[in-house]
């Protein structure tokens, strides 16, 4: 009999003492419920504010709201093409930079005939360094520059390990994607200062946010840009100055567009820039374009462990 009462009082113990540990759990659970579920709303929330309600309001007046005139870098192809292009359907003014003379001139009489602007080509190679942007200072002197989009990038060829660069293509890599933003807002940002608005569009990436192997070079490059642009945008926009970061994910080239049924997914490069010019001034970092937000969503959630997993599988098919 002693031993059954003895072990009556174990037991008792023992459930005593693991209801409070279940009482503990069961809060952490519910705080942790609560947290995602705050998370999804606010994500939720944010889709809407970004990308829905701006969509389907009346076109904002840029030109207002801005300026008169907008610099496009890399503006002959890609997003920096359907920028300058989207841009120009709402009767800004267009001055494109580039490497290459002749899609220069072909872009720059395409964006006139179309949109019925004026347009201005610059051509000059950002990998030259500082000799790069003398001929660009001398065109802009006189110009009320309102909207500068840094979209000039260079990419590796293919997926490789850090030293299997040259040191010509670091070097590029670092001109284009870095130097060349910051030289070019370092250019411009004074003259919207004088005039208290104006807005920079740095094309940065939604690939960053977890190392990305063998893309070591490009994908910091991408990261740098993104905290670049917000720490500039705390900086001046209580001056007028809106700096947006954007962040896409796969955006179809000319080359490569995607079939139909999945061109919601993998937009055109004017599909995402007529997106993402409709957040200006509503979102200073974001993918720009609704599906590329739900991909960031669940991007954030996936171990970095998996994602390298995942990049080195995919590289070594390549």
């Amino acid at each position: 009999m002693a031993a059954v009462d003895s072990f009556a009082l174990l037991y008792r113990q023992i459930t005593l003492i693991s209801n409070s540990y279940f009482e503990t759990l069961a809060f952490l659970g519910a705080c942790y419920v609560t947290r995602t579920t705050i998370n999804v709303v606010i994500d939720f929330y944010s889709l809407v504010r970004v990308h829905l309600i701006p969509h389907l309001s009346r076109r904002k007046d840029l030109i207002k709201c801005y300026g008169e005139w907008a610099l496009v870098t890399g503006g002959t192809e890609g997003i920096g093409k359907a920028y300058a292009e989207e841009l120009a359907s709402q009767g800004i003014n267009i001055i494109l930079i580039s490497h290459d003379y002749s899609k220069l001139e072909a872009t720059a009489k395409r964006i006139t005939e179309m949109f019925k602007v004026e347009t201005i080509t610059i051509e000059t190679d950002f990998t030259k360094g500082q000799e790069s942007y003398q001929p660009i200072k001398e065109v802009l002197k006189d110009k009320e520059i309102g909207i500068l989009v840094n979209t000039a990038n260079v990419v590796h060829k293919c997926p490789q390990p850090f030293l299997c660069l040259s040191k010509d293509q670091l070097c590029d890599i670092l001109n284009v994607n870095i130097a060349a933003v910051n030289m070019m807002t370092h250019i411009v940002l004074p003259g919207m200062l004088k005039r208290q608005k104006g807005a920079i569009i740095n094309i940065s990436s939604g690939s960053y946010f977890i190392p990305t192997t063998h893309m070591a070079v490009y994908s910091s490059t991408k990261a740098y840009l993104d905290h670049f642009s917000r720490a500039l945008h705390y900086e001046y926009s209580s001056k007028g100055i809106f700096v947006q970061s954007l962040m896409p994910f796969y955006v179809a080239s000319d080359k490569s567009k995607s079939s139909w049924y999945l061109s919601w997914l993998f937009p055109s490069a004017n599909v995402y820039s007529r997106h993402a010019i409709s957040t200006l001034g509503v979102s200073s970092r974001t993918p720009g374009y609704w599906v590329h937000s739900i991909q960031l969503i669940f991007t954030q959630w996936i171990p970095e462990c998996l994602w390298i997993w995942g990049m080195n599988m995919m590289n070594k098919y390549k």
